[in-house]
């Protein structure tokens, strides 16, 4: 059976590995170094788990989607990461984390954020375990995401609005790295999504697990199986496809779906659609699929959703797309938004946008009716209120 796990070098497949200035090699290895031994670590695990538990709400809820299943004709659950602290699943990855950071002897933490779920997870963390935070955040992104910008604030982090590019999720881990290279004997960089040199994106799909792990138990507990025919999960960075997917992935009766967000359209030239239409390249440290010009520029990435408009994806999931894994969809922003007031009038839940993307699936691929599909429901609507309000007059509901 091939092997979807990270080899020692940091590579799935050809995917992967650590390609970072001079500067950062030894913190990147310190990085590896204590990951490693940490995750091993009896301490470390058990407080891990305890602030899931006690302080992230775990288990999120599995939810059977009556109305949804019956709509759609077969039998739907939704894993209810919405309802984490913070509202998404980035609080998973970010708990661990900050745990490494305080292990290290940092002080000082930097992230990344598109739609601004993990730096709000990121700033909680920092004020639980009071570490200064600074968060970069594309100029266009802190517009849109307004209601996240100020909790992040509101939780003590400073957010750096970055004016280069297109000034979305790219520029702000642009400015983040620079950051780090700048500052690396102090400074902690918590990445979230399963992107970035080695062991980043192990680290990520390590600690998002938790998501899997419990989707087993919980699916065990409702219908007597511990695997589900099909998961679903959007994929920008791919941090809760990662997690939703990880116990499965040598599973290979359970079909595992990434929607990926196509934006205006596959051939419209706005698009996020990474995996359909990325080159083999290198960004932010890592070998992957990247959106890019034949001479290696990298193509701005659009999408109606914060999260997702990244012009690369994570290297486990270019190698799960290649192996032919994981099928990859496209979702438009359109069918995204209409699979979001869908699931709003007919379930009482508002998804986040990137989370709609996956709930688009249920339009473009026919299920069966004893079939369990789960689709991972990685965060709650509420900081896409402005943008469901202004799209809203342009759909037909």
């Amino acid at each position: 059976m091939k092997n979807f796990n990270v080899n020692d070098q940091g590579f799935y497949g050809r995917f992967g590995g650590a390609y970072v200035p001079e500067i950062l090699h030894a913190n990147v290895e310190k990085l590896r170094e204590c990951y490693l031994r940490e995750m091993e670590d009896e301490s470390f695990q058990q407080e891990f788990r305890l602030l899931l538990r006690d302080y992230v709400g775990r288990p999120s809820p599995f939810y059977y989607a009556r109305r949804l299943s019956e709509k759609y004709g077969t039998r739907i659950y939704l894993k209810r990461e919405d309802l984490n602290h913070t509202g998404a699943h980035k609080i998973n990855n970010t708990i661990g984390q900050i745990l490494l950071a305080r292990r290290m002897g940092k002080k000082r933490i930097i992230a990344e954020t598109g739609a601004g779920q993990h730096g709000v997870a990121t700033a909680t963390v920092c004020a639980l375990m009071n570490m200064e935070c600074i968060v970069y955040m594309g100029a266009t992104d802190v517009v849109r995401q307004q209601p996240n910008v100020e909790k992040m604030e509101m939780l003590g982090a400073k957010v750096v609005a970055v004016e280069s590019g297109n000034k979305t999720l790219k520029d702000a881990t642009n400015e983040a790295i620079r950051d780090w290279c700048c500052n690396p004997a102090d400074t902690y960089y918590i990445i979230g999504s399963t992107v970035g040199p080695h062991p980043y994106p192990d680290m990520v799909a390590r600690f998002q697990s938790v998501i899997s792990e419990e989707i087993r138990k919980q699916l065990l507990e409702k219908e007597g199986r511990e695997e589900p025919d099909y998961v679903i999960a959007c994929v920008g960075g791919g941090s809760n496809a990662a997690g939703a997917f990880y116990h499965f992935l040598h599973s290979p009766e359970v079909g595992l779906i990434a929607a990926e967000a196509a934006g205006k359209g596959l051939g419209s030239g706005e698009s996020a659609a990474t995996i359909h239409l990325g080159k083999e390249g290198i960004i932010h440290g890592s070998r992957t699929l990247v959106m890019q010009t034949d001479d290696g520029q990298i193509v701005e990435p659009y999408s109606v959703s914060a999260g997702l408009d990244y012009p690369g994806i994570g290297p486990l999931h270019a190698f799960l797309a290649e192996e032919k894994r994981a099928e990859v969809l496209a979702v438009t922003d359109e069918e995204a938004l209409n699979a979001a007031f869908c699931l709003t009038e007919m379930e009482g839940i508002i998804p986040a946008l990137e989370s709609a993307h996956a709930l688009a699936v249920l339009e473009q691929k026919t299920f069966r009716p004893e079939e369990i599909v789960v689709i991972n429901l990685s965060g709650r609507g509420d900081k896409d209120m402005q943008t469901y309000k202004r799209m809203n007059k342009f759909l037909h509901l």
